[in-house]
């Protein structure tokens, strides 16, 4: 081998293994980045690994004095640990914010214009996109205009926290959507209704949202009810094969096309019910307590009612009271039912307590029906 080839040989391997030398630094230090990060959020924020690893191609850090001054801001404005971890599942980027510039001067704005500290955590925990957007030029803007609209503070925080989108810029889709609203006839006090319960509807784009407001029309709904807003609301996240398979469930139970079309008109939640729920509803209704199922036409509302929480322990209250003779069978699906707790304990717990001692127990699940002698619910 000659002397200048051999000098060739021994500089281009010496080039070769420095190459290879950096890379394999780079490579470590690239995986204690990505462990450390890691081993952060799992550690830190409680997150799983499986999720830590999955959030770690987001964002990455060494250290962790930013990440740190992050959490400690949140835990000090009354965020606790459930809330922190499913802020950071949701906007991981969050923590490479600088807590004092960036994410302080949102809660401040929010503490000047009279906001709790409880409502701020829920706002942010309710909607974690707030993080991520302008203060000046997003944020403050969007309250402002909606405090223009709302008048009242209440409803301009629930449109904040009740958003699963971005609100914000609302001269893009709210404001076109108001518009054809009132050129509609629907009056503000619907339109007050409809923009803090469902922002995310409210803020669809207006060729939508414009689709949507023409077919309710066409479906008979009266623009000055606050019901057509509500239907607005079901038809913006139900497709049309849904709302058809909604129809058919109600025809099994013995609704007519029309029944079914009275009830969406009264309470278009009933619509936005699963098709699981409503089977499982009418089958007690009919199949257990023996009402005809068009009871349930008449008063749609029972339908989107919490089955284990309202349905079933006021319905035990029901059949023990009737088997005893201290109601009527005549007793109303309503005055059962659609009472706020107080005041259907006050008419149906209370007020018998003393010849069914365990009413309460009954109503609160403590005891059950065989307890007090009555084997299963049956026809009433």
């Amino acid at each position: 081998m000659s002397a200048i080839f051999r000098l060739f040989f021994y500089k281009s391997n010496a080039n070769s293994l420095g190459v290879l030398q950096s890379t394999t630094q780079l490579q470590l230090g690239a995986f204690r980045f990505h462990s450390f990060t890691v081993s952060y959020l799992k550690n830190s924020c409680g997150l799983s690994l499986e999720t830590a690893k999955s959030l770690s191609k987001k964002i990455q850090f060494e250290t962790p004095e930013k990440p740190d001054t992050v959490l400690k801001l949140l835990k000090d404005q009354g965020f606790n640990d459930a809330h922190i971890s499913k802020i950071v599942r949701s906007r991981p980027e969050l923590l490479s914010y600088n807590a004092q510039k960036t994410v302080l001067p949102k809660f401040e704005f929010f503490h000047s214009m009279g906001v709790s500290s409880a409502d701020i955590v829920a706002m942010f925990y309710g909607n974690p996109y707030l993080f991520c957007k302008s203060l000046e030029r997003n944020i403050i803007p969007c309250y402002q205009y909606l405090k223009s609209l709302l008048i009242v503070d209440k409803k301009v925080v629930q449109t904040f926290k009740f958003s699963r989108r971005s609100i914000f810029d609302p001269r893009m889709n709210l404001a076109p959507n108001l518009a054809l609203l009132k050129e509609f006839g629907v009056p503000q006090s619907s339109i007050s209704l409809m923009v803090p319960n469902y922002p995310d509807v409210a803020w669809l784009k207006p060729s939508r949202f414009t689709e949507i407001v023409k077919e309710v029309k066409q479906m008979g709904f009266d623009p000055s009810k606050s019901v057509f807003v509500k239907a607005i609301a079901v038809l913006a996240c139900t497709t049309k094969s849904t709302l058809e398979s909604r129809f058919e469930v109600y025809g099994e139970w013995g609704w007519s096309r029309d029944e079914s079309l009275s009830a969406f008109k009264k309470v278009p939640h009933c619509m936005n019910t699963s098709n699981e729920k409503i089977t499982r509803v009418m089958n007690f209704f009919v199949n257990k307590m023996g009402w005809p199922s068009q009871i349930l036409a008449r008063h749609p509302i029972v339908i989107s009612l919490s089955f284990e929480k309202r349905i079933f322990p006021r319905c035990n209250v029901a059949q023990v009271l009737l088997l005893k003779g201290l109601i009527q069978r005549d007793y109303s699906i309503c005055t059962l039912l659609i009472p706020a707790e107080k005041t259907f304990l006050k008419n149906y717990v209370t007020k018998y307590q003393e010849s069914v001692p365990q009413l309460l127990d009954l109503y609160k699940g403590k005891v059950n029906l065989h307890d007090l002698g009555v084997n299963t619910i049956g026809n009433i």
